[in-house]
This record gives C-alpha cells, sequence and structure tokens, in this order.
C-alpha cells in the first residue's frame, strides 16, 4: 500500500475548513444579493409622508366601495347597521396595509405608527369634518391630513421607545 495520504485526513475534506465555509457563505451572500440594487436610503419623513398619503386615500376608497355595496344592496347609501361593521373593516385594512408597507421600508414601529396614524386621522375626521364628508375636497385633505397623523405617530412611537429605555 503506496498512498501519499497521510492516514489522519478523511479523503473529502478541505485543508482549512474555517476557510472554505466563509468562502460559501461569501458565494451565498453574492448569490442573494443579485436582483437586489444598493439604493440609498430614503428619508424616514419622506416614507411616512407617501405611506400616510396611499393610506388616506386607501380609506377614502374603502369607505366609498362599501357605500356603494350598500347602495347595490339596499338601494341607499345609508348601509344602516352594516355600516359600522364596514368601517371598523375599512380601517382595520388599512392599519395592515400600512404597517406591512412601513416594516418593507424598514421603519421602526410599523405597526404602532399605523395604528396611532390611522386612528388620529380617523379621531380628526368624525371629530371635525364629519359634516362635509361627502365632497370633493374630502379627496386631497384625508390623505394630507393622514400623512400628517403619520409623521405625528412616528414621533409619538419614538419618544414611547425612549421613555421604555
Amino acid at each position: 500500500m503506496s498512498d501519499d495520504k497521510p492516514e489522519d485526513e478523511s479523503p473529502g475534506m478541505p485543508e482549512d475548513l474555517e476557510e472554505y465555509l466563509e468562502e460559501a457563505d461569501e458565494e451565498a451572500a453574492d448569490e442573494a444579493d443579485e436582483g437586489r440594487y444598493d439604493a440609498p436610503p430614503l428619508p424616514p419623513a419622506l416614507i411616512l409622508g407617501v405611506v400616510g398619503l396611499l393610506a388616506g386615500f386607501l380609506t377614502i376608497a374603502l369607505v366609498w366601495l362599501s357605500e356603494q355595496g350598500c347602495d347595490r344592496v339596499r338601494d341607499s347609501p345609508n348601509c344602516g347597521a352594516a355600516g359600522f361593521p364596514l368601517l371598523v373593516l375599512a380601517v382595520v385594512i388599512t392599519i395592515v396595509l400600512g404597517a406591512l408597507t412601513l416594516s418593507r421600508l424598514a421603519m421602526p414601529h410599523p405597526a404602532l405608527v399605523a395604528f396611532l396614524g390611522v386612528g388620529f386621522m380617523l379621531l380628526i375626521v368624525l371629530a371635525f369634518l364629519s359634516n362635509d364628508l361627502f365632497s370633493t375636497w374630502t379627496l386631497v385633505v384625508v390623505p394630507v391630513l393622514t400623512a400628517i397623523t403619520f409623521l405625528v405617530a412616528n414621533l409619538i412611537a419614538g419618544r414611547l421607545e425612549r421613555a421604555d429605555a
């Protein structure tokens, strides 16, 4: 038996296992980054403002759709007993989609910011703007108001985080 290999090495093992594993990790990271491009991060205020605008438009669209559904089913835009559950559903959908969007954009406290932002907007609309809710200017006011409340909600979430620490 004239083998040139020393007997203590196993046949398929690389000489430096740690270096081999590091190279494999680097290759896997390079493959994962192929479909991704590096862009400069957006300012958090811009992200919050845009997501707030979209949440405001989504709220208007969901309320309009529920009103249209009530009109088709009951032949009246008044939803009656189904109005409150439809409003709650519209708010929950807006909060969930806002939180998902904020989390995908790597914002801190996405669920809290979305919950507070939509909640503050709803409180202001119901307290001060409920008489003029079905005019065309609400298409502008509600999304802008929601963008502002998302910014305020982010400030409050940041203060709560500092107070908790």
